[in-house]
């Protein structure tokens, strides 16, 4: 069926798809992370399930990808997830009761720098211990308020929790399953030419994989170098501080040297020597190489958008879409640039026809 948008019947019958795709995005926004993931990790495995199709049918072979998934991804995600909370909330008491002492740690690390630096951070306002301690308290108040909140709510989003996964399981089966097919059905959908619909599509497929493969991997990695060196340090909340480590990484150009760098500092400061310069010697050559030497196996460095982009679409996808917004906003930032390559060379195209 031909549609001419000079027609009345055809303009309202594009308005009609535009309506109904609108309110079909709004019934599924409630679900749209469990959706999200589903599509992400339907692209990250997909080579996996291509392999399983080769011995098992297609049923069978999104079966065991699926497996796979839970007991790689989900399973060790969950378990995390919990001891983090324990972790977090050890942390809190242990500096409510004065076991851990901001103050006097702060004052050991001041003692041991040079005089010009300590001048450094009199100028903005760094040594004022009573002030540091105070902020930090209200910092972790108010986690610790969090962290209780979350703890009385799990079991009333127990159920939420379980249908949202439950939504990603069962879409992520259909997707692995029927992942081609729906593919080339938006293809052929979407009105765009087919060389525009390679490059936004391939494009959006890579920074997926990239973001999951390299990004958020590679973090993966650099906090559990990070929390193991703290935890045989017999740092408190080693396995915080690991977590916290692996956020950091995935923003380029900040890292984990901003959680090891000052416990490197305080041993330092407290006679720790060795441990220092072993905590030191452990975060520039094993957790600082991990980047350098593992993403560019992972991903290719073909793939990677520049350093400063991928911070800025992060710390931007963080602020609008939450976790979410890790793989959120590079894509977007991607798709961003394929867009406007494309734009531009239409426009050089038309100007040499000229």
């Amino acid at each position: 069926m031909r549609i001419d948008l000079s027609t009345l019947e055809d303009k309202t019958f594009i308005w009609l798809v535009i309506a109904i795709s609108l309110a079909f995005a709004w019934i599924l926004w409630p679900f749209y992370g469990a959706v999200l993931w589903g599509i992400v990790l339907a692209i990250v495995f997909a080579p996996l399930y291509r392999r399983f199709c080769a011995s098992m049918r297609p049923n069978l072979a999104a079966l065991a990808t699926l497996g796979i998934i839970v007991l790689m991804v989900i399973l060790p995600s969950a378990l995390v997830m919990a001891s983090l909370v324990r972790e977090a909330s050890s942390v809190y008491a242990m500096f409510k009761s004065g076991e851990i002492n901001l103050a006097g740690s702060l004052q050991h690390v001041l003692d041991a720098l040079p005089a010009w630096a300590v001048g450094l951070l009199d100028r903005f306002g760094l040594t004022d211990l009573a002030g540091i301690q105070e902020v930090l308290s209200a910092v972790l108040g108010r986690a610790s308020q969090l962290i209780a909140t979350q703890a009385l709510n799990v079991g009333q989003a127990t159920f939420e929790l379980v249908v949202r996964l439950f939504v990603m399981l069962y879409l992520l089966f259909f997707l692995l399953r029927d992942g081609e097919e729906l593919f080339r059905v938006i293809k052929d959908a979407v009105p765009l030419r087919a060389e525009q619909q390679r490059v936004i599509f391939g494009k959006f497929a890579t920074v997926v994989r990239a973001t999951v493969k390299g990004n958020i991997l590679v973090a993966l990695i650099q906090g559990a170098l990070g929390g193991i060196a703290l935890g045989f340090l017999g740092v408190p909340g080693a396995t915080l501080w690991g977590a916290v480590m692996a956020l950091l990484s995935l923003l380029p150009a900040v890292g984990a040297a901003l959680v090891w760098g000052p416990v490197a500092i305080y041993l330092l400061s407290t006679g720790s020597i060795w441990p220092a310069i072993g905590l030191t010697a452990w975060g520039v050559l094993v957790i600082g190489l991990v980047d350098n030497v593992l993403r560019p196996i992972m991903v290719g460095k073909d793939t990677r958008l520049p350093d400063y982009l991928v911070l800025i679409a992060t710390l931007g996808g963080l602020a609008v879409f939450g976790v979410n917004g890790f793989v959120i906003g590079p894509v977007i930032a991607a798709i961003f640039l394929a867009t406007w390559e494309i734009f531009a060379q239409a426009r050089r195209e038309r100007t040499s026809v000229r």
